[in-house]
């Protein structure tokens, strides 16, 4: 195979993968119309159109999903054997992708990546935020950042924060003028603030456990957002009941801008863990990033 046509070929998975001939271009540093011209010769010389194109998206044709198929596992191969020697350099390096939601980011990648980075200058982190469940093999992540209980089996965990909880919270204001739930179920008479995963569109369910009686109740509310930080600012505004991380609300807690609600309905859980499949060859730059994420307390 001469070397165009595996340039071929990767700018056809970039294009497919991004569904979009701009933001693949961008991802390749390419011009928008160099890369349409790639595409043509490569559908040219293979005689078969790979890529269905309307006005609003490109998706990859019955040719193109069978040659993806094939594409992907061989281009992976390559970019092993690339990680592989790599390691053979006296300093670490590559780019390691990673999705985490918005206060896993802040709370516990951030604080490791800031001495960690400095140490390694040839590492490099490109970190998705998105509270959703995320397909990170299907997504080309070199890991994922979640719960410890909502890890799929089939993938290594490893513990980076400790446990966590939820609690839910409100204003002085709110609870002045609306008054204190005493139960999971007293939520159905209150404004409550809906989170919606970005990925999935569905509404997370408030989950208590009590006694070892686990429930999970979908709340009301005239607010639904995707950001947690609206989350939290309409909450501190007055305009209802949120659900969010005991150590996001807990400064504003402790500065009397929210009343925690519901404490004995609000127990710990497994924490934050990094996750990547098992069948993954972690490479040597991989390896540092798991152990400065590590974690160590009790």
């Amino acid at each position: 195979m001469q070397r165009e046509h595996l340039a071929d070929l990767a700018a056809f998975i970039a294009v497919a993968d991004e569904g979009s001939f701009t933001r693949a271009a961008a991802k390749l540093d390419s011009s928008q119309s160099a890369l349409s011209h790639t595409i043509r010769r490569l559908e040219s010389r293979l005689g078969v159109r790979l890529l269905s194109r309307t006005t609003r998206a490109v998706s990859p044709t019955e040719a193109g999903e069978r040659l993806l198929t094939t594409l992907r596992p061989a281009m992976d191969e390559i970019a092993m054997g690339i990680a592989t020697v790599s390691e053979l350099r006296d300093k670490p390096a590559g780019t390691i992708r990673l999705t985490a939601s918005e206060h896993a980011a802040n709370s516990v990648i951030w604080p490791a990546l800031r001495g960690f980075l400095p140490l390694y200058p040839d590492i490099n982190v490109e970190l998705n935020i998105d509270s959703g469940f995320v397909d990170i093999v299907a997504e080309r992540y070199d890991a994922g950042v979640r719960l410890g209980e909502s890890i799929a089996r089939d993938m290594i965990a490893v513990r980076i924060g400790p446990l966590a909880r939820l609690v839910p919270v409100a204003s002085p204001d709110y609870v002045a003028r609306h008054g204190i739930p005493e139960t999971p179920h007293d939520l159905a008479a209150h404004q409550c603030i809906n989170l919606r995963f970005r990925t999935r569109g569905s509404i997370f369910a408030w989950e208590f456990e009590k006694d070892g009686r686990e429930l999970n109740v979908r709340v009301d509310g005239q607010l639904t957002f995707d950001s947690m930080a609206l989350i939290l600012q309409a909450a501190l505004d007055g305009a209802g009941i949120a659900m969010m991380m005991d150590t996001y609300a807990r400064p504003h807690i402790e500065s009397g801008a929210l009343v925690p609600l519901l404490d004995e309905w609000c127990q710990p859980f497994s924490g934050y863990h990094l996750y990547y499949p098992s069948r993954r060859q972690p490479s040597a730059a991989f390896r540092l990033l798991v152990d400065a994420l590590r974690y160590r307390g009790e």
